[in-house]
């Protein structure tokens, strides 16, 4: 896998797919809505955001091989000029009348299986996944403006780039306050059929009920504290936790809360809609929202100051419910440690008694996290998310042969239906959901990094190569939409026909796969190896050692021997300088240093033997 050429060769086909005449085309096989027009837009954004290389702010830093591949749009300068346009135009399609931004899920959304069609009302709902990609695109958009603009002196794009901030910027508070408005807390007694379901799941040791649940609520006593401490928006606790009996979970529901309260702002977002969402988490939500949240707070967003301070203050509110919703799925997905973890009993069962291998996926993000928080991220702790990994992908038959119409491939196509339930707990439309193998891919290389056994790291590189060989099988094979995805038919014939037009729900989660494969490569040191780096530390020693022996003696006399000495000095800094990130170069260039240093003193001492 090379995510740079990949990400190039995907630029190609979105320009060739959605650009024509001069003009951006939005839509793709669901049609158009807030999310996936979005999506198309990242396809493009994300990697020029998070990958420097790849850039497309700044026209004097622009890449050659950038250009080519969007040539179609322009030159070094027409690119970003022509790329501002584009993003003013979806977020003025995806603003209503009164100014404030639209978060409906549309064409995503899906009637439930014999039911009736949706109606306009059903379908222009808030969704969190639109608040998650909303929050990803303006931070994207807000900081390519903030470069740009240094970039240019015409006072008609000047004047562009003003307006196109100020709609990020409203979105970006639209969508916090909606991320806000969403968050869940869900409390449930231990006897109840959700509370059953929780311990069921969990209770890998085989303690009896009362022993687990008191070993349960002491790990999650500092959440349960902390709870309190929501008070704006939804998710404040309004039942007795303290009562010995009582166990919940936290998250994200699938929208605005059924009577979720206004949040105060400051900022120009229009009216906050009601909400119609059932107040309980669902972990593909509330796993989208974490992601988005983290871009909040990450390195770039601070560096760059995208954050206004009514948006900071947000963020912060936000934080607070990302760190409880970390904590809370970190301790159950691996709570006890004798036997196994209940991640790794696949599959994750959640307590509203559904099942399946997506959700143990999509719970390895959060027990990630979790484990980093709390100090517990060894290369033990975390090759046994590793395993799952493993597991995962052998079940979902990306590493293992597959035979025609069997279960375990609905997960790639049609995908796993989630159903969507109003305050009451009535279902009334559904949520596709098919991304395993992205997904797969992305928890494989960020694993993969945090891991500092380097044995341990390239095996699960490996099995994120194997699930990236999977992924090119779908890409669509020819026509206008070439190269983007998805064509599941392509991996496992008969299972879906060749699309039509492309996904950009799973393209734009291709690229972000690649973007953090990327990051692994241009970011994270290699693992330092203990034993390679002590040798090389040794042989870096006795290359110093026999270089001061030989300076002693006078032997780099004379102009051609002092060029010499200058460069064997400058290469034992070098070594020195490697041997903790790169010790195998390190012992490399020690390894030359002291052939060399052999030559000059064999030399020596045959110029003394008068040889």
């Amino acid at each position: 896998m090379q995510p740079r050429q990949e990400i190039l060769d995907i630029w190609r086909a979105t320009v060739r797919s959605c650009w024509a005449n001069g003009e951006w085309h939005w839509g793709s096989r669901s049609g158009s809505n807030s999310i996936s027009d979005a999506e198309q837009l990242l396809t493009l954004l994300l990697p020029a955001a998070k990958v420097p290389v790849l850039s497309l702010d700044d026209p004097d830093r622009a890449d050659e091989e950038v250009i080519d591949a969007l040539s179609p749009i322009g030159g070094a300068i027409e690119i970003p000029r022509r790329l501002v346009s584009v993003m003013i135009d979806y977020f003025r399609r995806y603003t209503d009348d009164a100014g404030a931004p639209i978060f409906g899920g549309g064409s995503y959304l899906t009637p439930l299986e014999g039911g009736p069609e949706l109606t306009d009302e059903q379908r222009s709902l808030d969704i969190v996944d639109s608040f998650a990609v909303s929050v990803t695109l303006t931070l994207a958009t807000i900081g390519f403006v903030k470069v740009y603009r240094g970039s240019t002196q015409r006072r008609d794009l000047l004047a562009q780039l003003d307006e196109l901030e100020a709609m990020a910027g409203a979105r970006l508070t639209a969508a916090m306050v909606g991320l806000l408005r969403s968050f869940s807390t869900f409390v449930f007694t231990s006897s109840d059929e959700y509370g059953i379901r929780l311990c069921d799941m969990v209770n890998q040791d085989e303690l009896p009920r009362r022993e687990l649940v008191a070993a349960l609520r002491e790990q999650l006593r500092d959440t349960m504290a902390s709870l309190r401490s929501v008070i704006i928006g939804s998710g404040r606790v309004t039942e007795d936790l303290d009562n010995s009996e009582m166990l919940f979970e936290c998250g994200w529901s699938w929208g605005i809360i059924s009577g979720a309260e206004e949040v105060p702002t400051t900022e120009p977002i229009g009216l906050q809609r009601e909400g119609a969402a059932e107040n309980a988490p669902y972990l593909y939500f509330t796993v989208i929202a974490m992601d988005a949240i983290e871009d909040l707070n990450s390195e770039r967003t601070r560096l760059l100051g995208l954050l206004n301070e009514e948006q900071q203050r947000l963020s912060r509110a936000l934080q607070l419910r990302w760190e409880l919703t970390r904590t809370y799925w970190a301790t159950v997905a691996t709570f006890g440690n004798r036997r196994r973890w209940p991640i790794e009993d696949i599959p994750w069962r959640t307590t509203d008694g559904d099942r399946t291998d997506y959700y143990t996926l999509q719970a390895t993000s959060l027990a990630v996290k979790g484990l980093i928080a709390v100090g517990r991220g060894g290369d033990e702790e975390l090759g046994r998310i590793a395993s799952v990994l493993v597991e995962l992908a052998q079940r979902a038959r990306i590493t293992r042969r597959a035979s025609p119409g069997e279960p375990a491939l609905f997960v790639h196509a049609p995908g796993k239906r989630v159903t969507l339930n109003d305050d009451t707990s009535k279902p009334i439309m559904t949520w596709n959901v098919n991304e395993f193998s992205t997904v797969l891919l992305q928890r494989a290389t960020t694993v993969a990094g945090l891991l500092s056994n380097a044995r341990r790291r390239s095996e699960l590189l490996e099995l994120a190569d194997e699930v990236w060989d999977h992924l090119l099988l779908r890409r669509i094979p020819d026509g206008r939409h070439q190269g983007l995805w998805d064509h599941a038919g392509g991996a496992f014939p008969g299972l879906a026909p060749k699309p039509d037009a492309p996904s950009w729900y799973l393209t734009e989660r291709v690229v972000q796969a690649l973007v953090t494969s990327g990051q692994l490569l241009w970011e994270r040191p290699f693992p330092r190896a203990g034993r390679l780096a002590d040798y090389a530390q040794d042989l870096i020693d006795e290359a110093e050692y026999l270089f001061d022996r030989e300076l002693m003696r006078g032997t780099f006399d004379g102009e051609a021997m002092q060029r010499s000495m200058r460069s064997i000095r400058a290469s034992l800094g070098r070594a020195q300088l490697l041997v903790d990130e790169r010790p195998g170069t390190a012992a490399a260039l020690a390894n030359t240093l002291l052939l060399l240093l052999n030559d000059v003193a064999t030399g020596q001492q045959k110029a003394s033997e008068g040889i």
